[in-house]
């Protein structure tokens, strides 16, 4: 950095999820010439140890008003020390005590006291980072000064897909060096000192965190995930079809895709190789997972069964595919009061489950979805029989808590053996309960 630039970084680490991409942040600055402490409050050691920073840093992390060596007043001490105040992530509260002046922890005093630039990046559920609440909160911020590094949209920890998802570190890093006076865009990080390894993603950064752990002689206990999908094939159809009435017009339903994006999330990082024939959402990519896009009923059949091949163990039909589609779309817009649209003539489309179910060989299995608004099992049971596959997933799309769109299912898992009846749950532990119960299908086949 330049001569003139100033260099001291205050980080300020409050309780999310996303506390562990602070380590990253915190390399890259250190990487671009800053030197950086760091403030936590007592939620965010939960997700990450303070001997992680405190090996990254160099320095000892603060993390309470109480008891700190050498430093009676580390609130002051702190805040005086820092050309730039940097909170990530930012949570809801720690906004709602700056914008409100409440000083009642080690961090929150801390930014009470600052007299120099702060910039927050906030992470958090969509709905939290909506609220009217938090919005007047970040109003009030910015009218003091107050610089922000926006969340992005995309899939956030709890399988909510929106905005709130914490920037990219590099766009972290570049606005705090913005502040500072002098924009850069740093290098990836190393491990240790060594530049051969250079950590990218959140693997890397587990691989980061040991090795500052280590070689602080501290320990840092890093719950792995379970990986036991791991060798596994699948293939996932999610969201609506669109059938086309003319260039501008179709006919659909009301699917968002949440359900098997999210199911297609959780089987990648349980260690499968993961394939989505997605209709038209506007959903992220989950991580590692290819998706390959579609429009029409027509256009998923043939992306599906060309897809079923021998090599994939498990096909789960989530989409919500239309029935039937027009005869004979247009091929322009259709003029109001010039070519009437009285009568749309429709054709049933072919059938995705049945025709995956009829190619399976006796080491593959076909899982259906039924959505029904009454009758609920016996449907499903009729489904099973009718499409030959080894599982359908049931669920009341008449239920709030159920429907299209909603963050929770309430599923019932139909097979030859019975009916398995779940209570109310978030996606992510739907898409387990449906892997899980692949597996055991498996199992008794091996």
């Amino acid at each position: 950095m330049g001569s003139q630039a100033k260099t001291h970084v205050l980080l300020v680490v409050s309780g999310g999820i996303a506390a562990y991409k602070a380590c990253e942040v915190l390399r890259g600055l250190q990487k671009a010439g800053c030197e950086v402490r760091v403030a936590m409050t007592q939620d965010a050691t939960r997700f990450v140890g303070e001997v992680t920073f405190e090996a990254l840093s160099g320095h000892a992390v603060y993390t309470s008003m109480y008891d700190n060596v050498g430093d009676p007043i580390p609130h002051i001490s702190s805040s005086e020390w820092a050309d730039v105040a940097l909170v990530c992530p930012a949570t809801a509260n720690i906004m709602a005590k700056m914008a409100h002046g409440v000083a009642d922890d080690l961090a929150s005093s801390t930014l009470l006291a600052c007299g120099c630039p702060v910039l927050v990046a906030p992470a958090m559920n969509v709905r939290m980072w909506q609220n009217p609440a938090t919005q007047a909160n970040l109003r009030v911020l910015q009218d003091r000064g107050v610089g922000f590094v926006m969340p992005t949209e995309g899939r956030l920890a709890c399988g909510d897909v929106g905005t709130g998802k914490l920037a990219d570190v590099a766009d972290i890093v570049s606005a705090t060096l913005a502040v500072l006076g002098e924009a850069a865009t740093p290098e990836p990080a190393s491990v240790s000192g060594n530049p051969e390894v250079q950590p990218t993603g959140q693997d890397g950064l587990l691989e980061l965190i040991r090795a500052a752990a280590a070689s602080s002689g501290g320990a840092i206990t890093i719950e792995e995930p379970v990986r036991d999908l791991v060798g596994w094939s699948f293939l996932i159809t999610a969201g609506p079809t669109h059938e086309a009435i003319d260039p501008v017009r179709f006919i659909a339903n009301a699917s968002t895709g949440k359900m098997g994006y999210t199911i297609a999330r959780r089987a990648a990082e349980r260690g499968a190789k993961v394939t989505i024939v997605s209709g038209p959402v506007s959903l992220e990519a989950p991580e590692g997972v290819e998706v390959v896009r579609v429009t029409s009923a027509a256009q998923m059949y043939e992306a599906a069964t060309s897809r079923f091949t021998s090599s994939v163990d498990c096909a789960i039909c989530t989409a919500a595919v239309a029935d039937y589609t027009p005869a004979h779309p247009a091929d322009h817009k259709l003029k109001k009061g010039i070519e009437r649209i009285d009568v749309i003539e429709l054709v049933e489309t072919r059938d995705i489950l049945a025709a995956l179910a009829s190619m399976k060989d006796s080491g593959q299995v076909v899982v259906g979805f039924a959505a029904e608004t009454n009758d609920l099992i016996a449907y499903a049971q009729a489904k099973l029989a009718k499409k030959g596959c080894d599982l359908i997933v049931a669920n009341d799309v008449s239920r709030a808590d159920s429907t299209f769109g909603a963050d929770t299912s309430r599923i019932s898992l139909v097979s030859s053996e019975g009916v398995d009846e779940r209570e109310t749950m978030p996606l992510p532990q739907v898409a387990d309960a449906i892997l899980d119960r692949v597996c055991e299908i498996m199992e008794g086949r091996a």
